[in-house]
């Protein structure tokens, strides 16, 4: 049998193999990485006098935060709400007597003193129904004239025995008669004089007169349901404005010692746009609600006030004297309620559960927790936890804007 002159074929790698010699690779590829970053370490534990450094001291550095201080002062305490605007005083005007307009005597818009003409009905009628009154009058009078002196004669005949008392008793009556009647006339003459004056409708109040509901020239009448015109008094004026009943309590030891003061703001208004007094607290709690309503009065000169208008309000209870205040951004809150970052002499943060009397314009009044000079953080809250120590920069020194949004 010849001798094979072939050459034994190559045998390609197995898959097993391939596996196991990547992870062999990845193996000493990570011990490799792990000793330089051993070494690494070390090195860096080593300071340039041959002192070892904790590690922690090398990874941790201080937190920037910008920082500032409580203060003590005289802070105003407010209780706020929505308030809606009203006229003290609305009238319709309406005629009082049937007739017809012969003038309109205002311009839609603008403001009437109390007993301003408005309006001028056609008087003819009723000059004519006094004219006739007056001829009653006069009439009866005569007949009382006339009665009186036959009274005055037959008196005299009774004294002579020329006459009966029952002839002067009767005269009696009659002039009692007639002066009972003039008496009548009189009274006609004043009711005819009265509804001439109606003819002229004057404005019952002072005010700013609104949109003209009827025109010259028709019949208006005294049992009419829409007016002439309506008339809103805007000075004074007055709001009406919510609280939370639970306020009701301070509320009253509050006017107990005196008037209190009301502030009215428009939506977007920085300085209040009129200031009043405090009028009166509704006889009772709005029970679907929970709260009550307060009534506020307001000179409004200026007319920056108009009926109808919503308005936030401004009721001043109290002045705290040397409150505590910090920025509003200070406050925080957790599941625990509100608190703050104290700075600590060596820099390090505490978390201060605080306690808050209100916030009002970027400031918050904290009743407890903090005291006159402590150092709080106002931004950069969400990097502290307690026991980290920052960089701190004071407020005044901080970029502009730079705690915008931090309010809570």
């Amino acid at each position: 049998m010849a001798a094979s002159n072939s050459r034994p074929q190559d045998k390609a790698p197995r898959p097993g193999k391939l596996r196991r010699l990547a992870i062999g690779l990845g193996l000493a590829a990570v011990c490799v990485i792990g000793g330089a970053r051993i070494i690494n370490t070390l090195h860096l534990g080593i300071g340039a006098s041959g002192s070892s450094v904790p590690a922690a001291a090398v990874a941790l550095a201080d937190i920037p935060a910008i920082v500032d201080q409580a203060k003590a002062g005289d802070v105003p305490i407010y209780l706020t709400g929505l308030g809606t605007v009203q006229a003290l005083n609305t009238v319709t005007v309406k005629t009082r007597v049937d007739g017809q307009i012969q003038r309109i005597a205002f311009v839609e818009g603008q403001d009437v003193a109390k007993g301003d003409p408005l309006a001028q009905l056609d008087p003819r009628p009723f000059e004519a129904q006094k004219a006739s009154a007056e001829a009653t009058k006069a009439r009866d009078e005569a007949l009382l004239a006339n009665a009186q002196l036959d009274l005055l004669r037959v008196s005299n005949l009774l004294k002579s025995d020329y006459t009966s008392r029952q002839s002067v008793d009767t005269q009696k009556a009659l002039v009692a008669q007639y002066e009972a009647a003039v008496k009548i006339d009189q009274g006609q003459i004043n009711y005819a004089s009265i509804q001439l004056g109606y003819t002229t409708v004057a404005s019952p109040i002072s005010g700013r007169v609104g949109m003209r509901l009827v025109d010259e020239g028709n019949i208006v009448r005294a049992t009419d349901q829409t007016g002439i015109v309506t008339i809103t008094q805007v000075e004074p004026i007055a709001v009406v404005f919510s609280v939370p009943e639970d306020a009701l309590d301070d509320i009253r030891a509050a006017t107990g010692k005196g008037e209190l003061t009301v502030e009215a703001f428009g939506r977007n208004d920085k300085a209040p746009r009129a200031i009043g007094k405090l009028l009166m607290v509704d006889n009772q709690v709005d029970q679907t609600t929970g709260s009550i309503k307060l009534k506020a009065t307001f000179e409004n000169k200026n007319h920056a006030l108009w009926p109808g208008q919503f308005v936030n309000v401004r009721l001043l209870l109290d002045t705290r004297k040397d409150g505590i205040t910090v920025p509003a951004p200070a406050v925080q809150r957790g599941p625990d309620g509100t608190y703050a970052y104290l700075v600590k002499a060596d820099r390090s943060v505490e978390m201060r559960p605080i306690l808050v009397a209100q916030i009002r314009d970027g400031i918050a009044l904290i009743d407890k927790g903090l005291a006159a000079g402590d150092q709080v953080v106002i931004d950069g809250q969400y990097k502290l936890k307690p026991g980290v120590r920052i960089a701190a920069q004071a407020a005044s020194a901080a970029p502009v804007g730079a705690t915008a949004g931090a309010a809570p």
